[in-house]
This record gives structure tokens, C-alpha cells and sequence, in this order.
């Protein structure tokens, strides 16, 4: 087949759509496609056949296999560079019930990937869209918006695939494979696939997302069930579900949330973790067994998008340098009237989004606050408007009241009726003092201390933990802490840190690029560079041994010290850097355990929550030496038993800080985990929690987060996410309330099978 493409081949297909057909299956399944954890046939018409008399029909194993694959990879890569702008497409059936979601990687023979993710509905046939080549594919966070994913700038009537990670611009004169991942998921899925193509795309429009804000934060264009018009309804809605609350918390629950209806443990005056009949569990400080299940982000600091405006630098409030709450945890910063008599349009297309937003002099005027620092985005700084605060204003701010404490009231009754068992991470210390439902703590080690790197830091580098600055600044950020909880034992415990790059298992140098990265420095450099050198010494005694292990031929051990490069990957090198890990970090979870527990005796350590692409077998195992329970944020539709059949070895307490599932209804971004619509959404909830709840290492896990994103994209990294219980207008998602208290209310029953007389 000719793999090089203009736009001389496409052919008119509708009035949307000029295409040039890849493959189709009239004939034969054609040899570039493989398939892991898959089976297929070829299906005649009336079962999805879109492109001539055949379509191929996917079954795949995925209730058995973590991954399941599709590839399809060319004898020689597909040249797309001569194409104008366009999308690969093809088109999808799914036989089932419920949604699949299919990622959708494409990579280019730099091996340079292209992720991007699509939800194919139960029993439907659709066509779907992956951008390649576009005007708003320039640089990095999808150009001038600073959303994490942006809708089609064209009208089509095609499903647009949502942008996951990884290059947003590869090498098109080389696209060397095309991988459709169904992977993390509890169920089997049936669908057939046809007709898979490019279609060239019209001119985009460059008003696309101009005036995409109503004044409630709301999509302008899209109606949902739960959307509000007026400020008439928005009253209304709450009284009514004001009224609901009034319902109370479930029965069988102790003061602190725990299970009456089973055995009283002994009573420890604080949360502590222990086996009930071969199980791990939470247990109250009156002795009942505890499981946390809880909302995240309790709080408006994330509630935050950008403007487009900006005000003199000078008039903005520095941050201290010895802060220990990084910017995107900032609850907000006070705006002085000088900086607003500064503003003007830094970025005009994000000032265009809204159609919207309050003068200076009007009331909901205090919304506005600033960033002084992003990960990512359209600007580098500036002012940010929170409409989820504004409409509290309006719904609870009626003649003067405090609405912030009615919010904070309305939040404590919603979790009690909704069976949630405690607050989550996040939340703000403002309802550390509620008494009705515990809570869990946070806090960041941040600070001028030296940093390591793994060669793929994602949020930020790693800390270097043998410098002794470094245990300063763990002891300063628990301090902090400590003077929030107050010693309370409503906190069940306190997680220190989030998503560290410790390390992704896909490739060896990347698996240990920490250990690997570190030998390259100088022991004068690097204290944690030094412990290595130490290390191996401690091993070998003689440089002679260490070249003998690792069949290399270094000088001296001063050769060593000075830093090592192009080391080779054998069996003694791979044993050797995996020591090295385990102990660089053993000694990060020591140095922040005793620095909690000398203030906090009496408090849980909960880690620093593994992200399942920073996760791997040597910091698991260093964290289990140090820690209470051993946290994991963990976005994949459920526990799929693969993955976790490490815990076993392990056998800690763990709990997961962080899972959601999305929904692309009236948002640009689901989500990293999608449903259909809010029903499938809260029925994947329900599924997620019960496969926590069956697991006996589990005590607990937390749904990311209370609110949804804003649409425009929170104002520290642009994700812009359907993943709230409650809306930018703090209404509930019915179906998410009421699958919260279908599990919630028998996940005490559930997990330990019996209810006491």
C-alpha cells in the first residue's frame, strides 16, 4: 500500500468529510494489525460495517488482562507530512451496554507518542476523530487556550478525541504505529471497528470558544439536567436540596464514623491500622473498625481559572521563601484596589471566553484573585476568577450572610447524608474543627534543598533527602500541620507530598533513571550522589570487584565519585541501581516519618500517593519501612487484580488518594477515566468503590474531587474536568448522590459480612 499521502488522494465522501481510506477489512484483516489480549472475526453487514462487506469484530479479555491491544504498524511508517490539516478517524460499534473508553496512541519511528482518549457509548456506531495537524495543535497545552484538552475548532458532526499526554506535535513523515489500548477496565468489550482513515479538516473557526462561559461558569452552548438559567432557580434548586439533607447521617455509624454493627476493638483515644479477621482495617479512637471514603479538594483553591488579565507586577504580594504551601494550594490572594487600577489584557483570546465577568466595584468583585506561578498555560501569571465561589455568594450570601459558613455546614451535612465517612485530602483546614465527620491532613515539603532527578520528572523535580536542608524543611512543613490538626483525633492521618516521579516500570531507564541520573553527578554536588558512592564501596571493597560485577573499566573509586556515564544495563548493574533506589528512597519516607512523628506521635503517616506512573517494586518497599499506610492514586476504572498482586508481598494497609470518572457533557475533558453519561458515571463509581471495598489491603479510598474543574481550565495546569460531585454551581449530580449511598451505606456489611444484634 502507498504510505506517503496528499491531498491529491482524498476523495469527497459528504458534505463533512474528505477522506483518504487507510484500511478496511472487505477482504482480509490486513497484516499490519496484531492484537493483544484480543480476539476477532471478520462480521458481515448489519453488525458495524461501515466500509464495504466486512468490518472486524474485537472481543476483547479484558476482565482477565489489565491490557488488551490493538497495533496496527506499517512494513514501512506512513509518510503524512504533505497533508494539509486532518485527523486519523475510523469508525466504532459497541455491542455492549456500557461505554468503552479506547486510548488512542499514536507513535513516530523517534518513538515520540500522541495519546488521546475516546468514549465509544453502548450500542452505538459512530465516527471518531484523532487531531494531527492543526492550527490549535502549535506548542504545548493545546495552543492559546491552556485547556487540557480543547473541543474541535471546526463543526463536525464526529466525536473529536479527547488529548491525554505525551507530544501533541510528532514526526507525521514517520508515523511508525498506531496503538487502540482498552486497559484498567472490569468488564469485557465487544466492538467493531471499519474504515479507518484521515479526513482532511476545514478552516478552523477562531472564534471556536469565544463567549464559552455563561455568567455562571456554566457552558454557554450545552444544556444538562443539572444547568441553571437564572439566579431565580438557582435558589430554588438549593432549598430543595436543603430540604433532603435534613435526612441526617446513616444508621450503624459510631461518633467518628466507624461500624457499630461489628466488633468493638479496643479504644485507642486515635485512628489506627490493624487485621480484622485477616483483613486490614482503619479503626476509630472508640475502637470501631473504619473504612475512609471520602471527597478530595475540599476547598476553593482549585476552583480558580484565568482571565487573560494581568496587573502590574509591583502590586501583587510576593511569596515567601519560606512558604510551604505551593501556589495551586493557595485558598486565595487578596487583591489590592492599586492592582486592579493596573489591569489590562494580557491574553485576549482566554478574556474572550467569558461573557461574563464582574467589574471591579461589584460585589462578586471578591472572587478575583492571582497566580503568581503556573505548571502550565496560556500566560505565566495573572489574575484568576472563581465562579464556583461567586455562585456560592449567590446561593447562600442572600442579605448579608456568611455564605462561606453555610457552604461549610451544607458540605459537612452532604457528606454525612451521602454515607461519605471522611473529608479527603485537600481540604481545607477551615473544617478541621467540624466535629461531625473526621478529616485527613496534607502538607508539602518544598523549600531551597538540593533535588535529584529520575530523568522524567512530571510535576517537579525530587528531593535530595541526605541534605540536611531537606529534613529542615520536612520539620517546618509538619509544623505547619500541626498547627492546624491541633492534635485532634478527628485527623485520621496526614499525607506528606503527591505523584513523585519515583520511577515508570516500561523501561529500564526509566525504572531506574533516579539511580542512573544520580551516579552522573559528583559526590561534591549531590549528598544523595555521595551515599551511592558510599554504597557500592560498602559492596564491592575494591574497585576491581565493582568492574568486575559490572563488567566496566573504571579508574578509581574517585572516578566514581566524580560521576559515571554511559552505564551499560547488566544483570549486576540492574541489581545494584535497584539498591540504590530502595535506599534513596528509604531514606525520603525516614526523614519525613521522623519528623511527623516527633510532633504528631499519635497520628497515621500516609505516604506520599503513588501515582501508577511513579510507582515501582523499590519504593514501595522503602515506603512500607516507614509508613502507617501506604497510599496509591489510582485512575483506572476499578482495582484489576494484575497490577496489585503485589500487596501480598507487601501486606501493609494502603489506601487510594485519589480515582474519578468523568463525563464530556458540556465540558471539553471528561476526565482521565470517562463514562457516557452521569448515570454510567455513577455506576462506574459504585463498581470502583466495591473493588476497593473487597480488597483486604485496602482501608479506604477517596474520589478526586468535591467540584468539577472549571471548563476553562484551573488556573495552575488547565485541567478542565468533568470529575465533581458537585458542579461550577454547586449543584449535586443526582446519580453520583445516589450511588454514594447505595455503596456507602452497605460498605461496612460488605467488607466484613455481618451486622452485631
Amino acid at each position: 500500500m502507498n504510505t506517503r499521502l496528499s491531498a491529491e488522494d482524498a476523495r469527497v465522501i459528504s458534505e463533512h468529510e474528505t477522506s483518504i481510506l487507510i484500511y478496511d477489512f472487505a477482504d482480509q484483516i490486513p497484516s499490519a494489525f496484531s492484537f493483544s489480549n484480543v480476539d476477532v472475526e471478520l462480521v458481515g453487514s448489519g453488525q458495524g460495517v461501515t466500509a464495504g462487506q466486512q468490518a472486524l469484530k474485537v472481543s476483547t479479555r479484558s476482565k482477565e488482562n489489565f491490557y488488551t491491544s490493538i497495533f496496527i504498524e506499517p512494513e514501512q511508517p506512513f509518510d503524512w507530512s504533505q497533508l494539509p490539516h486532518f485527523c486519523f478517524a475510523f469508525d466504532a460499534t459497541n455491542l455492549g451496554k456500557r461505554s468503552t473508553q479506547i486510548f488512542i496512541n499514536i507513535f513516530d519511528k523517534q518513538g515520540q507518542m500522541h495519546s488521546r482518549s475516546i468514549n465509544v457509548q453502548g450500542n452505538s456506531c459512530k465516527t471518531y476523530l484523532n487531531e494531527l495537524k492543526g492550527e490549535y495543535l502549535k506548542g504545548g497545552l493545546n495552543y492559546q487556550s491552556g485547556f487540557r484538552s480543547n473541543p474541535a475548532s471546526w463543526d463536525t458532526p464526529f466525536h473529536y478525541a479527547t488529548w491525554m499526554w505525551g507530544e501533541m506535535n510528532i514526526d507525521l513523515s514517520a508515523v511508525a504505529k498506531i496503538e487502540l489500548s482498552i486497559h484498567g477496565t472490569l468488564i469485557d468489550h465487544q466492538l467493531v471497528l471499519d474504515n479507518f482513515r484521515v479526513i482532511l479538516t476545514p478552516d478552523s473557526n477562531p472564534d471556536f470558544l469565544k463567549g464559552c462561559l455563561d455568567k455562571f461558569g456554566q457552558n454557554a452552548a450545552v444544556d444538562t439536567v443539572e444547568k441553571i438559567h437564572s439566579e431565580e432557580q438557582l435558589l430554588s434548586v438549593t432549598a430543595a436540596e436543603l430540604k433532603s439533607l435534613e435526612q441526617g447521617a446513616m444508621p450503624q455509624r459510631s461518633l467518628f464514623g466507624g461500624f457499630t454493627g461489628g466488633p468493638q476493638l479496643d479504644a485507642s483515644g486515635y485512628f489506627r491500622a490493624e487485621k480484622i479477621e485477616g483483613k486490614w482495617s482503619l479503626v476509630d479512637p472508640d475502637g470501631y473498625p473504619y473504612f475512609a471514603t471520602g471527597l478530595d479538594i475540599i476547598r476553593l483553591a482549585n476552583s480558580f481559572t484565568i482571565t487573560g488579565v494581568d496587573y502590574d507586577h509591583s502590586t501583587v504580594a510576593a511569596r515567601s521563601n519560606d512558604d510551604v504551601t505551593p501556589e495551586d494550594s493557595k485558598e486565595k490572594l487578596e487583591i489590592s484596589q492599586q492592582a486592579f487600577d493596573s489591569a489590562y489584557v494580557a491574553n485576549q483570546t482566554r478574556r474572550d471566553f467569558f461573557e461574563w465577568l464582574p467589574d471591579y466595584d461589584d460585589p462578586l468583585a471578591e472572587h478575583y484573585s492571582y497566580m503568581r506561578e503556573l505548571f502550565e498555560g496560556p500566560v505565566d501569571r495573572g489574575e484568576i476568577f472563581s465562579f464556583y465561589s461567586a455562585n456560592l455568594q449567590r446561593k447562600y450570601g442572600q442579605d448579608g450572610q456568611d455564605y462561606m459558613a453555610k457552604w461549610r455546614e451544607v458540605t459537612m451535612d452532604r457528606m454525612l447524608n451521602w454515607g461519605f465517612s471522611c473529608l479527603g485530602n485537600w481540604t481545607a483546614p477551615e473544617f478541621y474543627d467540624n466535629k461531625k465527620i473526621p478529616y485527613f491532613a496534607n502538607g508539602w515539603i518544598i523549600g531551597e534543598f538540593k533535588t535529584v532527578t529520575s530523568g522524567d520528572d512530571f510535576w517537579a523535580p525530587l528531593p535530595d533527602p541526605f541534605d540536611p536542608v531537606f529534613r529542615e524543611r520536612a520539620e517546618a512543613t509538619v509544623s505547619q500541620v500541626n498547627a492546624e490538626i491541633k492534635g485532634s483525633p478527628w485527623c485520621v492521618g496526614i499525607f506528606i507530598d503527591n505523584e513523585k516521579s519515583w520511577g515508570r516500570m516500561d523501561t529500564v531507564k526509566s525504572h531506574y533513571g533516579i539511580a542512573t541520573h544520580t551516579l552522573g553527578r559528583s559526590d561534591q554536588d549531590s549528598p544523595t550522589k555521595a551515599v551511592f558512592t558510599q554504597a557500592l564501596k560498602d559492596k564491592y571493597s575494591s574497585i576491581d570487584k565493582l568492574n568486575q560485577a559490572w563488567q566496566s573499566d573504571i579508574s578509581s573509586w574517585e572516578d566514581v565519585a566524580a560521576g559515571l556515564t554511559d552505564l551499560g544495563h547488566n544483570e549486576a548493574q540492574l541489581n545494584d541501581y535497584s539498591m540504590l533506589l530502595e535506599l534513596y528512597a528509604s531514606e525520603y519516607f525516614k526523614v519525613v516519618n521522623e519528623s511527623l512523628k516527633a510532633q504528631l506521635p499519635n497520628h497515621l503517616y500516609l505516604g506520599a500517593r503513588f501515582a501508577d506512573w511513579g510507582c515501582n517494586p523499590e519504593v514501595v518497599r522503602a515506603a512500607a519501612k516507614h509508613v502507617d499506610v501506604v497510599s496509591y492514586n489510582y485512575y483506572k476504572e476499578g482495582l484489576h487484580p494484575e497490577p496489585w498482586k503485589f500487596l501480598a508481598e507487601v501486606d501493609m494497609p494502603s489506601i487510594i488518594g485519589e480515582f474519578h470518572i468523568g463525563v464530556k457533557e458540556g465540558f471539553y475533558h471528561a476526565g482521565l477515566v470517562t463514562a457516557n453519561d452521569q448515570t454510567e458515571r455513577g455506576e462506574m463509581f459504585e463498581d470502583y468503590l466495591n473493588s476497593v471495598i473487597d480488597n483486604p489491603y485496602f482501608v479506604g479510598a477517596h474520589w478526586f474531587q468535591y467540584i468539577d474543574s472549571p471548563i476553562t481550565g484551573r488556573s495552575f495546569d488547565g485541567e478542565n474536568y468533568n470529575v465533581g460531585f458537585v458542579g461550577i454551581t454547586d449543584v449535586p449530580y443526582q446519580p453520583m448522590v445516589d450511588a454514594a449511598k447505595r455503596v456507602n451505606g452497605n460498605m461496612y456489611q460488605r467488607r466484613f459480612g455481618k451486622t452485631k444484634d
